[in-house]
């Protein structure tokens, strides 16, 4: 099945659950694995797993094939894999904690402070950003990186029948 089609039905199986915050990402210059990330919030556990089982549905009654559902036990967070789009479902405080859209749009540190300015889109990417609705956000400006922590001394212990030091 083609890409677009197949996000239209995934994105559309989303909206009729009330899913929120629904985001797609453009990972076909990142990962050979998947051209799309589908992303999008629920309010409990009953939502996610009732937002991944009807993108299930409604992908199968469209004569789409379903690779994988993982996650739907816990309910936190569900991935649905399509194949070439990947869906994801999560609670607002997993989405935040993981944040895949900062994961999926970063460039490596190195590479970003040396590269040139941005390039203006393909054809074909702009055409895709085009015909995306107002209800979703397909996102292509890569965001600022996080800042490493330095790592935290340990407590050195000494052991119990150690002679006293000097």
């Amino acid at each position: 099945m083609d890409v677009r089609k197949l996000q239209k039905i995934a994105v559309t199986a989303l909206e009729d659950i009330k899913g929120r915050d629904i985001e797609v990402i453009n990972t076909r210059k990142l990962s050979p694995l998947f051209e799309r990330i589908i992303i999008a919030s629920a309010d409990s556990t009953r939502q996610v797993k009732a937002l991944a089982r009807n993108v299930h549905d409604k992908v199968k009654e469209a004569g789409g094939e379903v690779i994988g559902l993982e996650g739907e036990e816990a309910g936190e967070w569900v991935l649905v894999d399509l194949g070439s789009i990947v869906v994801h479902v999560m609670q607002p405080t997993i989405r935040s904690h993981y944040n895949l859209e900062e994961l999926w749009q970063a460039a490596p540190a190195s590479s970003r402070s040396r590269s040139a300015p941005k390039t203006p889109p393909l054809e074909e990417d702009a055409t895709e950003e085009a015909s995306a609705s107002p209800e979703r956000t397909t996102v292509a400006a890569a965001a600022p990186a996080r800042t490493p922590r330095a790592p935290t001394p340990r407590a050195t212990r000494t052991p119990r029948n150690a002679p006293p030091e000097a």
